[in-house]
């Protein structure tokens, strides 16, 4: 596939929307991100939802890993929304680290209310991402809740360093508008999926059934 321009790799916006940031390797794509878009956007009352597909994740194995260009399209096929939109900006600004990512978001795209959206799976080792309080001082985060990582995510190192800053579930439509750090735990959302789950030993996916 041919990269576009870090201007082209940004999608559609306009000052003032509230715009969920969700990204990952999605390798394979699937109904999860589809489901944990649709519930974030209700439930945070965003605009829209990006996809933002990572060249590759440094604390995974990539080897593995999928190409981008089949990437971009499976999730494509997946996301099947108009709020929802896939994107390679990473690939195209060079870079595998969330905090680079959002730090160039904000500053090409100041007007726009971002909120950073992980599972709960993802909160229990945040602590371990590349300067992880940086992301958290940037963005407001939205945590999908787990089940049965409920417990392990929030007990870990940063749900405890960032306590004091986190919303009660029923605030959580404010969250976009609030200040970093700022973060809500929602739950509700009940779902057994996993990119690990829909991958073969060898790396390959796994047939639709």
């Amino acid at each position: 596939m041919q990269l576009q321009s870090a201007a082209q790799a940004i999608p559609f916006h306009t000052n003032g929307m509230r715009i969920g940031l969700l990204g990952g390797s999605f390798n394979p794509p699937h109904a999860a991100h589809r489901a944990i878009s649709l519930f974030a956007i209700k439930r945070l009352k965003l605009d829209r939802v990006w996809w933002l597909l990572t060249p590759g994740n440094p604390l995974k194995d990539n080897g593995r890993l999928h190409g981008l260009a089949e990437r971009v399209d499976a999730a494509l096929d997946v996301a099947n929304d108009p709020r929802i939109d896939v994107s390679c900006l990473e690939a195209v600004i060079g870079t595998r680290y969330t905090v680079d990512t959002i730090i160039h978001l904000r500053r090409r795209v100041s007007g726009v209310h971002f909120v950073w959206i992980m599972g709960a799976d993802n909160l229990a080792q945040f602590h371990r991402w590349q300067n992880w309080r940086r992301i958290a001082a940037e963005v407001p985060i939205a945590v999908i809740d787990r089940p049965p990582q409920s417990f392990r995510a929030l007990a870990a190192p940063a749900a405890q360093a960032l306590a004091r800053y986190r919303l009660p579930e029923n605030q959580a439509a404010r969250l976009a508008d609030q200040h970093a750090p700022a973060w809500a735990f929602l739950t509700g959302l009940k779902l057994d999926m996993s990119s690990t789950g829909l991958r073969n030993p060898d790396g390959s996916w796994k047939a639709k059934k």
